[in-house]
């Protein structure tokens, strides 16, 4: 929504203080038995195992935020196990995933237990260590490039708790696929200054503290909000992982409440406090900040409604208003801004509704509110409404294995865009929100067949287009006055498109042993447009396919 500037210093320097007071508070709330190790979203095959386990109404999940912890997809492999509804293929997947998951239900090695490097397990600590290696290779007319990467994982649990994680993996790229200014999925990379070639590295980890209603952890972590199938619109989980305090309470059955204050990358210069050192200069990065919060009721069985906003905020520390978890913070910021500058912060709002209330069909649709004028909502010259839609379904065991998905996504001018470069819905320059970015929209399609257990097939088809970059025009002309306020409206959604891509894509994964996985995919595409030289990794130029291989083993 449309922020005002404040340069006004917040007071509040020892911001660790209030965040260890603000944890404390809730560690003594039960004394039940929990634990709330989080499993990475990068696991897309168990996600989508619990997700199909959902559209045929064996457990209940509400699916607008992942990641989910380890203990609540091991809750729901159990609970399914129990049903008469189960595939003997569904079955096999449920026995197999346990092998893993077991950690969570039973306290001791007395089961088929997965391969692990380390497991140890006793009345009072668990851990579990795994390496993580794997490559992937790109290759068309354009000749073969690569990615791969390796490095070490951890989880564990102290008491019933205390839960802990942490990963580090190194990643070696022949030539960068994914960027700021590429429109892919690809994760998002920090590389290293200076590196021949392209170099990253990527640290996660958290400590999480868990009761029966609830958890509260600090983590640096990705995480999804919005459902999708092809990339949410809400919070995507397409940046560099970052660091964030983050609060799940779930007091009862049909009320959940997600909470998260981050510590955003803006890599904005700061040239006051810049200065020079050793023949160099020694950048200091403005602070950038973002809290958010996201509340689901089940008003029916299968039906969960969602509603949440957010703020950036920066120039300046950490404000206590913002470790509020269900506060509206538009409305906060104008406690703090609203007198004295023409605007505050960049707040957003967003929306959520999934139902599974038809047999095998999950019915879902996201609504991203950036800036929204109610007086000119209808009025078709004005173009005010910076807002992405996204609409979609999914029917699964229409035949059986197989589960077919529809999906469309639409994003207006500006949205997800600010002009302060310190207030984007960005971080690392990465946006927080849907892949395409803003005058964008996306049409996919695709069928997934899963035959056997562990072999995952989907045949996709994507429609995507993008418009102009009106920001990035604005911002290059010069034109300031523009990117401020009422300048920015009056912009047709997609005048002119200047990027268009057309994707078929086959793709193939087995997974031989718990998180080590063969694939192959090739794709075949068309890319068109005046700046398609601007959003397309370099490989894929100049040709119309590109055929991926690779292997892995852990996340």
């Amino acid at each position: 929504m449309r922020a005002n500037v404040s340069h006004t210093k917040n007071p509040l320097k020892y911001t660790s203080v209030i965040l260890i007071s603000y944890a404390f508070s809730f560690f003594f709330l039960s004394s039940l038995k929990a634990q709330d190790a989080p499993y990475h979203i990068d696991n897309e095959v168990v996600y989508d195992f619990i997700d199909e386990l959902a559209n045929k109404d064996i457990i209940h999940i509400n699916s607008a935020v992942k990641p989910y912890s380890r203990k609540q997809i091991a809750l729901f492999l159990s609970e399914a196990k129990k049903s008469q509804l189960l595939t003997p293929r569904q079955r096999q997947e449920i026995k197999f995933y346990l092998k893993d998951f077991n950690k969570e239900l039973i306290p001791n090695k007395d089961f088929n237990k997965r391969f692990d490097v380390f497991y140890h397990s006793d009345s009072t600590f668990k851990l579990s260590v795994n390496a993580i290696f794997g490559g992937r290779g790109y290759s068309n007319a354009n000749g073969f490039e690569q990615h791969r990467w390796n490095g070490a994982q951890f989880f564990g649990y102290m008491g019933s708790k205390l839960s802990f994680y942490g990963s580090l993996r190194d990643n070696y790229e022949s030539e960068a696929i994914g960027s700021p200014t590429n429109l892919t999925q690809h994760p998002g990379a920090v590389y290293k200054l200076g590196a021949d070639k392209k170099d990253y590295s990527e640290a996660r980890g958290g400590l999480v503290y868990s009761w029966n209603t609830g958890s509260i952890g600090i983590v640096k972590d990705h995480f999804i909000w919005g459902n999708n199938y092809n990339g949410s619109n809400i919070f995507s989980g397409h940046t560099p992982s970052f660091a964030h305090l983050k609060l799940h309470l779930k007091p009862t059955q049909w009320l959940e409440i997600n909470y998260l204050h981050g510590w955003l990358a803006s890599e904005v210069v700061d040239s006051a406090a810049s200065y020079s050192l050793l023949n160099d200069t020694r950048r200091v990065y403005a602070n950038k900040f973002i809290a958010a919060n996201l509340i689901t009721i089940q008003p029916w069985k299968k039906l969960h409604l969602s509603i949440g906003n957010s703020i950036i905020y920066s120039d300046g520390n950490v404000n206590a208003t913002y470790l509020i978890p269900i506060l509206f913070y538009k409305s906060a910021d104008h406690s703090y801004n609203g007198s004295k500058n023409s605007a505050g912060h960049n707040t957003q709002m967003f929306f959520d509704i999934s139902s599974r209330q038809i047999k095998n069909t999950h019915l879902y649709t996201s609504i991203f509110i950036d800036e929204i004028s109610v007086s000119n909502m209808f009025n078709k010259d004005e173009h005010s409404n910076f807002i992405s839609i996204k609409l979609g379904a999914r029917v699964t065991d229409l035949l059986p294995n197989i589960s077919l998905t529809a999906e469309y996504t639409r994003t207006n001018p500006f949205t997800y865009t600010h002009f302060i470069p310190s207030l984007t819905y960005e971080s690392n320059h990465y946006t927080l929100g849907h892949y395409l970015k803003d005058n964008a929209d996306e049409v996919f399609l695709a069928a997934r067949y899963k035959p056997i257990r562990g072999l995952d097939i989907q045949l996709s088809y994507t429609h995507s287009r993008k418009g102009k970059d009106n920001q990035k025009i604005l911002e290059e002309s010069g034109a300031i006055e523009n990117l401020w306020g009422d300048g920015r409206t009056g912009y047709s959604f997609m005048e002119t498109v200047r990027y268009k891509k057309n994707a078929v894509k086959l793709k193939a994964l087995y997974q031989i042993i718990n998180d080590a996985y063969l694939y192959a995919e090739i794709e075949s595409y068309h890319i068109s447009g005046e700046d398609m030289e601007t959003y397309t990794p370099l490989p894929y130029l100049n040709d119309n396919k590109m055929i991926i291989f690779g292997l892995n083993f852990g996340f």
